[in-house]
């Protein structure tokens, strides 16, 4: 199958390129052309990119996608109040085939806002990827581990299995990793059999880091060091590739210490926001050439999956912890959502620009919206004044996922037949 864009404005997001107007050639899963024109071909499924923009799609660095069923369940509430008396409860009531349906609520609203990938963390990862799988979408996932309780292996064999199973899947849509779930939920033994069970296979791991002064203060109590020092000892930065989930509370030693690492931090600004959690040092981590790329945590607590949502905050926390308008400019914050979040998923070579060779990951933004007029600045437009509503079209592997603002491989009406009759199970009398 062969797709045409034609006459698009086209943001690749390669370094130094500007946008400009011109053409996308599109064969099997892989973009194989852009230029200002391209002849058709017979048998080109020609899309009209006038008045729209293609860019790469937006790539969703931490999520937890069933917690879409739990939206708007548990907003204003402190963070421990929010986990302990609302989501830990409803979670626990969570079926796999909830799980399968609240990842298929959550994959809709990230098709339809933009997203083309994302890295998940849960349980009941084998529902997560059969929806990844018939949805189209690019996915990397991780079975959470909490090393608390001794559950005789069976989490551990879970992400095993996960691995195994799923890696390359899905014509290579499905990749996976390790996901020791944080520092404060993980003792330092179990810990260090994951970091090297991953070094030995050469897989990635994803674990949440210094989400809240709390933990802080935990880890500092429990061990005398910062959760990053205390990942540090326990030797996860020698040669493991690592997406740090939040990353919020680091101070200058703990971001030397991250300095040469091999991943990066997926900084989540609307869910600290929400929480109260505070602001990550992106600008700090940056200066030190550490990786920053940007996702939306769960629904449960940031509520909006919409990608470009997070990217306006990104922009707005560093400027207003800064005090200094010129701190994290618009293409900073879309390299951060593009190539920085591929990068934390090791897609650095397949996804997050438009480039001959790339997987064919993309979107088209209707920009003919009094709200995206006049056009100055293209960058500026996408960072500060698109929303996800504004996307027109995706494609993920060279499949068109959305055309026309129409999901194509999801039936809406019975996705929310369903995750109505569930969420209204799952938190009844919470």
């Amino acid at each position: 199958m062969s797709i045409l864009i034609q006459q698009a404005t086209i943001l690749t997001m390669q370094e130094t390129e500007a946008p400009f107007t011109g053409d996308i050639r599109i064969e099997g899963n892989r973009i194989v052309q852009i230029a200002a024109h391209i002849r058709p071909q017979p048998g080109d499924d020609v899309m009209d990119g006038r008045n729209k923009l293609a860019m790469p799609g937006l790539i969703n660095a931490h999520q937890h996608s069933p917690m879409s069923l739990l939206r708007g369940f548990s907003d204003d509430l402190k963070l421990m109040d929010w986990l302990e008396r609302k989501m830990l409860p409803a979670e626990a009531r969570m079926t796999p085939e909830d799980i399968y349906w609240g990842a298929k609520l959550s994959i809709a609203e990230m098709i339809r806002s933009g997203t083309t990938s994302f890295a998940d963390m849960y349980i009941h990862m084998n529902e997560i990827a059969e929806a990844v799988t018939e949805t189209g979408i690019r996915a990397s996932l991780t079975r959470g581990m909490v090393f608390m309780e001794d559950d005789g292996g069976r989490r551990l064999q879970e992400a095993i299995d996960l691995v195994q199973r799923w890696s390359g899947a899905a014509n290579g849509r499905i990749t996976t990793m390790y996901g020791p779930h944080s520092p404060y939920t993980c003792p330092i033994e179990p810990l260090r059999e994951v970091i090297a069970m991953a070094v030995q296979q050469n897989v990635p791991l994803h674990i949440h880091l210094a989400e809240t002064k709390e933990e802080v203060e935990k880890i500092r109590s429990r061990y005398g060091m910062t959760p990053t020092e205390y990942l540090e000892e326990a030797g996860m930065f020698e040669q493991s590739h690592v997406l740090l989930a939040h990353a919020v509370h680091l101070n200058a030693a703990d971001i030397s210490r991250l300095k040469g690492m091999r991943g990066g931090a997926a900084h989540n600004p609307v869910s600290n926001l929400k929480l109260g959690c505070g602001t990550a040092p992106v600008e700090a981590m940056t200066a030190e050439g550490i990786t920053v790329g940007i996702g939306t945590d769960g629904a449960g607590s940031t509520t909006t999956l919409d990608m470009f949502e997070e990217i306006k905050a990104a922009c707005w926390l560093q400027k207003l912890d800064y005090g200094d308008p010129t701190r994290m400019p618009a293409p900073r914050a879309l390299r951060m959502a593009t190539r920085g979040s591929a990068e934390l998923l090791a897609l650095q070579d397949e996804a997050g620009m438009l480039a001959p060779g790339y997987k064919a990951d993309l979107i088209l933004i209707d920009l003919a919206k009094p709200h995206l007029k006049p056009i100055h600045d293209v960058e500026a437009l996408l960072a500060y004044s698109v929303n996800g509503a504004d996307v027109h079209t995706t494609i993920v592997d060279g499949q068109v996922l959305m055309k026309d603002r129409k999901l194509l491989t999801i039936d809406e009406d019975e996705l929310y037949r369903e995750v109505n009759v569930r969420a209204k199970r799952i938190v009844e009398g919470i």
